[in-house]
């Protein structure tokens, strides 16, 4: 209904009794349709299978405001890697993409907010018309002011709940942010490692080949002097050029790291490099017990369930469709054919009123839309659920792997020594005559693959540490390392091995017999 007169025509006490009518049906807005959100119940356990760990300072984990963490990879203490993350931070187009993705949600939310205000709306006319007074046409001039007002009060919560899906919807994508950031930096940290331990294995087959030279020479010789066959000299050859093809493979190998880190970092393939350099890192030691806090930490755990929030917002909106609608509307403004008595009582209009809608048949749309909004829950607690058992087992899996990795890399040590031993023995037995060259290239091949294979043990150890800093989420202090007790002597024994081994001290095969 509306209606259009002088403002001096309307009674005062009719004015009034508009304006409480229109503050009434306002005063229903604090209704809101709808579930409120609980979160999602988990099972999340005691401790973790793979660790020792002391249940008292579990609790259940409870996602909560995603906040920046730490920088953790500098734990490592390596230089380049610290600016290879801090341009994988400032470059990287994934993160740029989740960034703009997250400044849109933050839009959403404005947009969705909107609703709760007024529209307001001003607007200046003129033209002719054709005017007939007492039979008499004229045509003249027409000039029009107005100020339109229009309102939808939130009757049942509608505009509330679209403004809270929109908000849980910017929380999930500023914690996808976090999560994209972590997953990031962990690519250029696990690259990283692997680019320097394949740089280990070249330095080690550097070494390698050059005493494969010398006993091709010494081989060359004895066969000169008839002391051995041609077999023998064939033996040295064929393993130095399959060492040298095996070199190669790993140029290549290091070749696609550098372009991998490249695009990591935000740059292009061509011309960048990274310098090979001494390479110490060794793996973290991990603290004896991880509280399920580290779990809050997790991104990707804290975007599911703020998804799950925002689904249930949707099934208010989705019901508030069922009720009706109410438009306030409101205008003020002046028309009269002559700009001299434009501000006039006469020339003055106003309109005030008000409509109710309400859908009588839809042929089933709102009862589908409120379907589909329950199944999108369902949905998004379930993709929930599975976040925190995908997140438990990954922490698992990469606690399972550096306890694992410890024993076998103390295992392979003594693999290593063992081949090294064989190798100085089969040599001098051949300087003797008692042993064949083929018994030689057997132990050769032996104390390279081991080696190689102890170096490869130190990068899954390092590439287990970031996955573990990345599977609970990133972000804490080293103080909590500085607080764990002491390493077994095995892990000691390891970790000193380990720096030898790639500070590319290890023995390499003996040159000479």
């Amino acid at each position: 209904m509306s209606c259009a007169r002088p403002p001096d025509a309307l009674p005062r006490h009719a004015r009034w009794r508009g304006v409480s009518l229109a503050l009434v049906f306002a005063g229903l807005g604090g209704c809101a349709v709808g579930p409120d959100y609980q979160r999602p119940a988990t099972e999340v356990p005691a401790a973790f299978s793979e660790a020792v760990m002391d249940p008292a300072q579990w609790k259940v984990a409870e996602p909560r405001t995603v906040e920046a963490g730490l920088d953790w990879w500098k734990l490592f203490g390596d230089r380049r890697l610290d600016q290879l993350v801090d341009q994988a931070n400032a470059s990287n187009q994934t993160l740029q993409q989740a960034q703009a993705q997250y400044r849109q949600a933050r839009s959403l939310v404005q947009q969705a907010r909107s609703a709760f205000f007024p529209t307001v709306s001003a607007n200046v006319g003129t033209g002719r018309q054709r005017t007939t007074t007492l039979g008499v046409s004229s045509i003249g001039p027409y000039y029009t002011a107005a100020l339109d007002a229009s309102w939808e009060p939130d009757l049942w919560g509608l505009v509330r709940r679209q403004a809270e899906a929109a908000s849980d919807s910017a929380q999930a994508s500023a914690a996808q942010l976090a999560a994209t950031r972590l997953l990031i930096q962990a690519e250029v940290a696990q690259d990283y490692i692997q680019l320097r331990i394949t740089d280990v294995q070249i330095e080690l087959y550097a070494r390698t080949i050059a005493g494969y030279q010398e006993s091709l020479k010494l081989s060359q010789s004895q066969f000169r002097a008839g002391i051995v066959t041609q077999a023998d000299v064939s033996l040295a050859t064929v393993t130095l050029t399959a060492a040298q093809a095996q070199a190669t493979d790993l140029v290549l190998q290091r070749k696609q790291l550098e372009h991998a880190l490249a695009v990591l970092v935000g740059r292009p393939p061509s011309g960048f490099s990274i310098p090979s350099e001494p390479f110490t890192m060794t793996a973290l030691v991990i603290p004896p017990g991880l509280p399920s806090t580290l779990l809050e930490r997790r991104p990707d755990i804290a975007s599911a369930e703020r998804q799950a929030a925002a689904a249930n917002a949707n099934i208010g909106v989705a019901r508030a469709a069922y009720f009706p609608q109410l438009l306030l509307n409101a205008a003020l403004g002046s028309n009269s054919a002559s700009l001299a008595n434009w501000f006039t009582p006469p020339a003055r209009v106003w309109s005030l009123g008000a409509a109710l809608a309400q859908t009588l048949f839809d042929g089933g749309l709102r009862s589908a839309r409120s379907d589909q909004a329950l199944a999108a829950y369902d949905a998004a607690v379930a993709n929930y659920k599975q976040t925190v058992l995908a997140a438990l087992q990954d922490v698992e899996d990469n606690l399972a792997s550096l306890a694992v990795l410890d024993r076998e890399v103390v295992q392979q040590d003594q693999a290593v020594k063992a081949a090294q031993d064989a190798e100085r023995v089969t040599l001098a037995q051949y300087r003797g005559g008692t042993a064949t060259y083929l018994s030689v290239i057997t132990a050769q091949t032996l104390a390279l693959s081991n080696q190689r294979t102890a170096i490869q043990l130190r990068g899954r150890q390092l590439a287990a540490s970031v996955g573990l800093i990345k599977a609970v989420g990133g972000g804490w202090h080293a103080d909590a390392l500085s607080a764990a007790p002491a390493a077994s002597a095995a892990s000691t024994a390891s970790t000193a091995s380990a720096k030898e081994t790639l500070a590319g001290t290890a023995t390499p095969p003996s040159a000479h017999p």
